[in-house]
């Protein structure tokens, strides 16, 4: 049986300054659709994957040019909810040299954010799905959309189908005391996590002290202690100058940690680069790579996520492939 992957969040239109102005200074806005799991669909259907985004968007044509964003990439859209009035956006200041990037939210009475808990008919959307993926973004939206991902959570486990979850904190979105409850009682339900300092930290007053320990694999193994995780991965980028950052990732499974190589690059665009390592993740554990080239792989999705503008990683796994396994590296591909 092929393998058939749900995502389940919200997309939101991305606004952002063009030419990396600040907001009390631009006179337009560059606009694109994004949000976690819709990156990760988008990237799995680009690596010929079969992907389905499951969400809630309104009838009007706002909300279907995000369904139509989606579809140009392959991502079946068919179970995709309709109503509400709004779709949710997010303002981004760009990162450029010692200034920090800045995300203002408006999502707030979205139509993801008002849906209730019998719009998602899990039996039906789970029909022939082998894997489940949301990230911790998505029930810190709303009580009702943490129930929703609870359910759907107990409904794949049921099914046998794999879970995988990246905590991805939000202090804008949720305090750390109420993502601690409810990621506790999700985690119970989930394969696979993509979990880095900040989640660890956020969500679980995790503070990675392990003496002689790399501070990753230090998570990993305790968050294994408390929860039924096959395997922990983590992705994370160390600035090396104003405009240069290392990039490298780790997985953890088995008893064993193991990490990638490092790729020192200029960003041109950071959103989505977890999300492209979750696609990257996911892409690997259905070819059935070794936990080595696992994280090869996944970290090179990240990597090249970096160079491409907008929030879905558009590359194929053969250039994936390429940057991760092949001496050649980024030569001109003639």
């Amino acid at each position: 049986m092929k393998e058939k992957i749900i995502t389940f969040g919200e997309i939101m239109l991305r606004l952002s300054p063009e030419n990396s102005e600040r907001f009390t200074q631009c006179h337009s806005f560059e606009a694109v659709y994004g949000g976690g799991e819709a990156n990760t669909a988008v990237s799995l259907s680009n690596f010929g994957v079969d992907a389905a985004y499951v969400t809630k968007l309104p009838k009007h044509a706002i909300g279907q040019s995000a369904v139509n964003a989606l579809r140009q990439y392959g991502v079946d859209i068919s179970k995709i909810v309709r109503g509400g009035d709004q779709i949710g956006i997010y303002f981004l200041e760009k990162k450029t040299s010692q200034r920090p990037s800045n995300v203002i939210y408006n999502r707030s009475g979205s139509a993801i954010a008002l849906a209730e808990e019998s719009d998602f008919d899990w039996d039906a959307i789970f029909a022939d799905a082998t894997w489940f993926h949301f990230s911790g973004i998505t029930p810190a939206i709303s009580d009702t959309l943490a129930k929703v991902c609870l359910t759907a959570c107990k409904k794949a486990k049921e099914k046998g189908m794999t879970v995988s979850c990246d905590l991805n904190y939000r202090s804008k979105l949720w305090s750390g005391e109420k993502a601690n409850k409810v990621m506790t009682e999700i985690c119970q339900y989930v394969d696979i996590c993509i979990a880095n300092e900040d989640d660890a930290i956020g969500i679980f007053q995790l503070e990675p002290v392990g003496e002689g320990t790399e501070k990753n694999e230090y998570i990993a193994k305790e968050l294994m202690k408390r929860f039924p995780f096959k395997m922990v991965a983590a992705v994370w980028r160390t600035e090396t100058s104003i405009t240069t950052f290392k990039l490298q990732s780790m997985i953890y499974t088995d008893g064993k940690a193991y990490y990638s190589k490092e790729y020192f690059m200029h960003i041109l665009d950071y959103i989505g680069a977890g999300d492209a390592f979750c696609a990257g993740l996911i892409y690997a554990c259905l070819q059935k790579y070794d936990a080595q080239k696992m994280v090869e792989f996944a970290n090179a999705a990240s990597c090249l996520k970096h160079t491409v503008s907008g929030d879905f990683n558009l590359v194929t796994a053969d250039e994936v492939s390429q940057l991760a396994f092949s001496e050649s590296g980024n030569e001109v591909q003639r």
